[in-house]
């Protein structure tokens, strides 16, 4: 468990100034009640670590007072700025969802820069969205809570289903995922399935990764136009909303080299809150089509939750 302390809560009611300490703070579906940046946005409760407070006031040769940047709240114990977007925190009831690290430096026009003549708040604050509401006071334990993204492959496959040969594949699918989040820092959990080219068992395992929360879902196979290829059209009609741009960038990208890319039906879209991409059936379609994708993953995750993270 990842657990740090709240060594000051902090309060003003004009935006660009220093907060003052207080006793508590009472948290809100709009952030903290009587402060200049509540509202109805996704910065409304700040949390800045006396770790990065320190290497400030080394650098600036005198103390820095609690929520002399302007932070809501001020914590030990934890590196608030390696946290990511989507990560909880919780501090007694209240929880909160980190929405962005740092924020845009207003230099002179802020009486924060004027008054301490500089901020660590671009680089080292970060900015949350209420959750759920409550009371936080200086003394007070917080638990931090890394989101685990939740993936599911699916390999459609008559031959590999029947074990007449290895999911290559899909395998290949879970290696790359497995390789993006630990780039990213991030955590993920990792369910495979091998079932035939079959379009009622699609279907329901689609299903039940719309009503199980799962993140992504990556099919491999039944995207060309044999008899036994069914995967866009099971697909499709379970989508909310379609992003083709993706792969028909894929498909005008690769096809230059190899013309038999435009042939590939493969589709992109949102299930729910559910990512849905549906890829070729060879390791190096994979490859070429994971590489692209993984481009824009996490964009598309901060999109469908209302961050605007570029």
């Amino acid at each position: 468990m990842n657990m740090f302390n709240v060594v000051s809560v902090n309060r003003s009611e004009k935006k660009g100034t220093i907060k003052t300490p207080v006793p508590e703070i009472s948290i809100d579906e709009q952030g903290v009640a009587g402060d200049a940046h509540a509202g109805k946005w996704h910065r409304q409760v700040s949390l800045l670590g006396l770790e990065s407070i320190h290497k400030f006031e080394k650098r600036a040769n005198r103390r820095i007072k609690y929520g002399e940047f302007a932070e809501n709240i001020t914590t030990q114990g934890i590196e608030l700025y390696q946290l990511h977007p989507l990560d909880r925190i919780s501090i007694g009831s209240t929880e909160l969802e980190i929405s962005q690290i740092g924020k845009k430096c207003h230099g002179e026009t802020c009486a924060i820069f004027k008054e301490v003549g500089n901020c660590v708040m671009p680089k080292e604050g970060i900015f949350c969205r209420v959750i759920k509401g409550g009371t936080v006071k200086a003394g007070d334990k917080a638990i931090y809570q890394p989101k685990i993204f939740k993936i599911k492959i699916i390999t459609l496959s008559d031959r590999a289903y029947h074990g007449e040969y290895d999911d290559l594949s899909g395998k290949h699918i879970g290696e790359r995922v497995t390789s993006f989040f630990a780039d990213s820092h991030r955590e993920c959990i990792i369910d495979y399935t091998v079932i035939p080219d079959d379009a009622g068992k699609l279907h329901s395992l689609l299903l039940e990764a719309k009503s199980g929360s799962i993140d992504f879902v990556f099919t491999t196979g039944g995207t060309g136009i044999g008899p036994r290829d069914i995967t866009p059209e099971t697909v499709k009609p379970l989508l909310d909303k379609e992003i083709p741009g993706i792969m028909e960038m894929i498909r005008l990208k690769y096809a230059q080299e190899k013309p038999a890319t435009l042939l590939s039906r493969s589709i992109a879209g949102l299930m729910g809150q559910t990512f849905v991409f549906t890829l070729p059936g060879s390791v190096k379609a994979v490859e070429e089509y994971f590489t692209e994708i993984s481009k824009n993953l996490m964009h598309l995750v901060y999109m469908l939750n209302g961050l605007d993270i570029h």
